[in-house]
């Protein structure tokens, strides 16, 4: 990628490669947020030179912009090494019990809570054909995650995906820090749900809460498509395209891997993301449609990309309204 002097970055459209995981991107298609928000408040984190967070970011750096506008944020917070609160969203259906997926979760599990540090607290949830249920609630002691891990029954039964995600942002509200992160671990299979995947949409588009999806399967160097369906493995039983949206869409970020390197290396950048996050954020105005509404930050300098939500559903922002209200005088 060349460097440029100003870099405008699209959230659901920019997704980066780290070295030792494979990535799938696919497009994220058109979608539109169910609820509308009083306050939209924007994590986000900055990528600079190697593909790493940039931490000393300055507010005069950072430009926010509504379908392209710009918005005045009246907001801007630095979370930098700063507790986090992890929900933990763990496939416990017969799919995970292939090709050493749910040995997989559970090391990639034990790596994230083996890097907490004080403050940080972590609930567990585990889904197969309904609903997820908790397992852990919100605790700042890792001890008991291992513990119910342990406890854990074998795989079985088919995949209530979608039902099971689209309660994770309400229940990430549970953990007691405003840095929040859903970790997802599973194959992306769903087999069950009685929401759609197009309904699974309009509930994460615009939350503010990144899902980082751990994709637990070995990374490829080309194509499944293109191999003969004969050869193709059984952890071919996998939506990789489903992971990655559910990730792009919500600002965070889609990993594959399997092997216990993969994993490390994943969760050691999931941590350097959320130690390094921003917060900006305005107030809509109460006027004007509520709709989907797409947001976009321009970033100076030596910024190279930047991983944010996708938009909100609102009224206008407050620039957009003052605007507006000049174009008004003007007809008058």
């Amino acid at each position: 990628m060349m460097r440029m002097s100003r870099v405008t970055v699209c959230a659901a459209a920019l997704l980066l490669a780290f070295p030792a995981f494979a990535q799938s991107v696919v497009p994220t298609g058109t979608m539109s947020e169910s609820v509308n928000v009083g306050y939209v408040m924007i994590p986000f984190t900055v990528i600079g030179d190697r593909g790493r967070p940039i931490t000393d970011l300055r507010n005069a750096e950072v430009d926010l912009l509504v379908d392209g506008s710009p918005v005045p944020s009246d907001m801007f917070e630095k979370s930098q090494n700063a507790p986090v609160s992890f929900t933990i969203l763990l496939d416990g259906s017969g799919s995970m019990a292939l090709a050493g997926k749910m040995d997989s979760a559970r090391a990639a599990i034990g790596a994230l809570i083996a890097h907490h540090r004080p403050g940080d607290d972590f609930a567990l949830y585990v889904f197969a054909e309904t609903q997820a249920r908790e397992v852990v609630p919100f605790t700042e002691n890792p001890g008991d995650i291992t513990r119910a891990l342990a406890k854990l029954s074998q795989p079985y039964g088919k995949t209530a995906f979608f039902d099971a995600l689209a309660t994770m942002p309400e229940r990430s509200r549970l953990g007691r820090n405003p840095s929040r992160a859903i970790i997802l671990l599973s194959d992306g299979i769903d087999n069950a749900s009685s929401m759609t995947r197009g309904a699974l949409a309009q509930q994460l588009q615009g939350i503010s809460v990144p899902i980082y999806s751990l994709g637990l399967r070995e990374p490829l160097d080309h194509p499944m498509e293109q191999m003969d369906s004969k050869r193709r493995p059984r952890e071919d039983l996998s939506d990789i395209g489903l992971l990655n949206e559910v990730a792009s869409l919500t600002g965070g970020k889609l990993y594959l891997g399997n092997t216990p390197q993969q994993i490390a290396e994943a969760v050691s950048h999931v941590e350097d993301d959320l130690r390094a996050q921003y917060l900006i954020g305005f107030a809509p105005t109460g006027k004007g449609g509520v709709k989907y509404r797409t947001i976009s930050l321009k970033l100076n300098g030596r910024a190279r990309a930047v991983r944010v939500r996708a938009g909100y559903l609102g009224t206008e922002p407050p620039l957009v309204a003052a605007r507006n209200k000049h174009v008004e005088r003007k007809r008058s």
